[in-house]
């Protein structure tokens, strides 16, 4: 393995966070073609067959654990409580990853539940931020974070699961697929909601 290899596996292994390009380049003095070139060197010393890989997430770069081995990592662990996503914030992340940017109104009118103690929870993590007002004012909007993206392995910001075979139900089925076609995530004239 090369050296500058060594160098950017040492970073990234130390890294709590997906290092940029940029960064990893001002970090070694080297140019982003050898950085890049490292990269790949290390992607194929971390081949399928090894436990960790070089992933390109929120970003930038990181040395993760595979997915498949999760069962045995989580049992090493033992991750607090506090770690964990509850079933209701996941909806609400959803809820906002999907429509972003979005405010606690229309989110507790999609969910049907007041939302307010849970988008503050996520913000205290971390998960979400605030988007701003509306030019005409109103209520203020959140998105998702770049450690949202990290969290659940998403390479940039609307890399999400496509939404085709997702069958919407309920009385905001239509009002919620406007805003997934507006969004970008469903076809015009399409998508499966009730008419109701």
């Amino acid at each position: 393995m090369s050296e500058l290899a060594r160098q950017v596996e040492a970073l990234l292994f130390l890294s709590p966070e997906p290092l940029p390009l940029v960064t990893l380049c001002e970090i070694v003095e080297e140019s982003p073609g050898a950085v890049q070139r490292a990269l790949a060197e290390l992607g194929e010393r971390h081949g399928p067959e090894a436990g960790l890989e070089v992933a390109e997430i929120a970003g930038g770069f990181a040395l993760r654990t595979r997915a498949d081995l999760a069962p045995v990592v989580d049992r090493l662990r033992d991750r607090p409580s506090e770690d964990r996503v509850s079933p209701a914030a996941l909806e609400t992340l959803a809820v906002v990853a999907y429509l972003e940017p979005i405010s606690r109104p229309q989110i507790s009118r999609l969910r049907g539940v007041s939302v307010d103690s849970t988008v503050v929870s996520l913000l205290d993590r971390g998960l979400l931020e605030e988007a701003g007002r509306p030019p005409d004012g109103g209520a203020m909007r959140y998105r998702t974070t770049r450690l949202f993206q990290e969290r659940f392995g998403l390479r940039k910001a609307g890399d999400l699961p496509p939404l085709e075979n997702f069958e919407l139900t309920g009385p905001e089925a239509e009002r919620v697929r406007r805003h997934l076609v507006e969004a970008g995530h469903l076809p015009e004239g399409e998508g499966p909601a009730d008419d109701e």
